[in-house]
């Protein structure tokens, strides 16, 4: 848009009126810039970190206040529990009853684990412990004597009193399971889970009975399954000490087709 003075005949840019101080402000930007740049040298000198966003300075301190709020946190789960945070048991006095948990190795190393208990007078798990690769599940199954309640004492008051705590430790690679791992490196051991005892009502259905029932089966069906002798794929040995000779046996059977064709006479 342009507008004509009629008095000298000028013609003035309607638009570029309000950049006449383009230098002035070229001026202030350079000035701001230097002024950025002397005050990111002093913070360079003082061990400050400063953002050319204009944002608020960071002290190179901040990467060890990271690493200490880091290690505060909970260690990651190496294993994947279910039930998650309880043991459900038939409430069976004066019986040795059994509880049974899933554990899922969900790392993406090899885990070793291992069980223990406030009360191991009266209770005991298999297996205690073991290794599993990644991906890897085993069913464990833990046993416990029920007592008798005494005098007034109620029958869900007993939950409390027993608890169970499983740990895991990182291993290499596969290997067989001794419970001295976990003494050898017990800066390297965290704590899973610990473990409530629930007792279920056994006169009384219910989801959670009806599951514990399922996994005492896959239990009892995999250890029997490992009860199995493993096959042998070997080379097989007929008789102790017989060698069998290949070639003859071969040549064996050659005469006495060409004896039913008629084609070799036999003395």
């Amino acid at each position: 848009m342009e507008i004509a003075d009629e008095k000298d005949g000028k013609v003035w840019g309607l638009f570029k009126l309000p950049f006449r101080n383009t230098q002035s402000t070229t001026t202030s930007r350079s000035s701001s810039h230097n002024t950025l740049h002397y005050r990111s040298q002093q913070h360079q000198s003082l061990g400050i970190t400063s953002l050319d966003d204009g944002s608020v300075p960071r002290s190179n301190n901040s990467s060890s206040v990271s690493s200490v709020a880091r290690s505060l946190l909970p260690a990651r789960r190496r294993l994947k529990l279910d039930p998650s945070n309880k043991l459900y048991f038939p409430y069976e006095p004066g019986k040795q009853v059994r509880s049974a948990i899933k554990i899922k190795n969900s790392s993406k190393s090899h885990v070793a684990f291992k069980f223990q208990t406030t009360a191991p007078k009266s209770c005991f798990m298999r297996p205690p412990g073991a290794i599993l690769a990644p991906g890897e599940s085993i069913i464990a199954t833990v046993f416990k004597f029920v007592e008798h309640p005494e005098n007034n004492e109620k029958t869900m008051d007993q939950k409390s009193r027993v608890k169970f705590k499983i740990m895991s430790l990182k291993v290499k690679g596969p290997m067989d399971y001794v419970p001295e791992l976990f003494e050898e490196q017990k800066d390297q051991v965290a704590v899973e889970q610990i473990l409530r005892v629930i007792f279920l009502n056994v006169e009384r259905p219910s989801p959670t009975l009806e599951k514990l029932k399922r996994q005492l089966a896959e239990a009892d069906a995999a250890l029997e399954e490992r009860k199995k002798p493993v096959e042998d794929t070997g080379p097989k040995i007929i008789g102790e000490g017989l060698v069998i000779d290949e070639w003859k046996e071969r040549r064996e059977r050659y005469l006495a087709r060409q004896q039913v064709e008629g084609g070799v006479e036999t003395v």
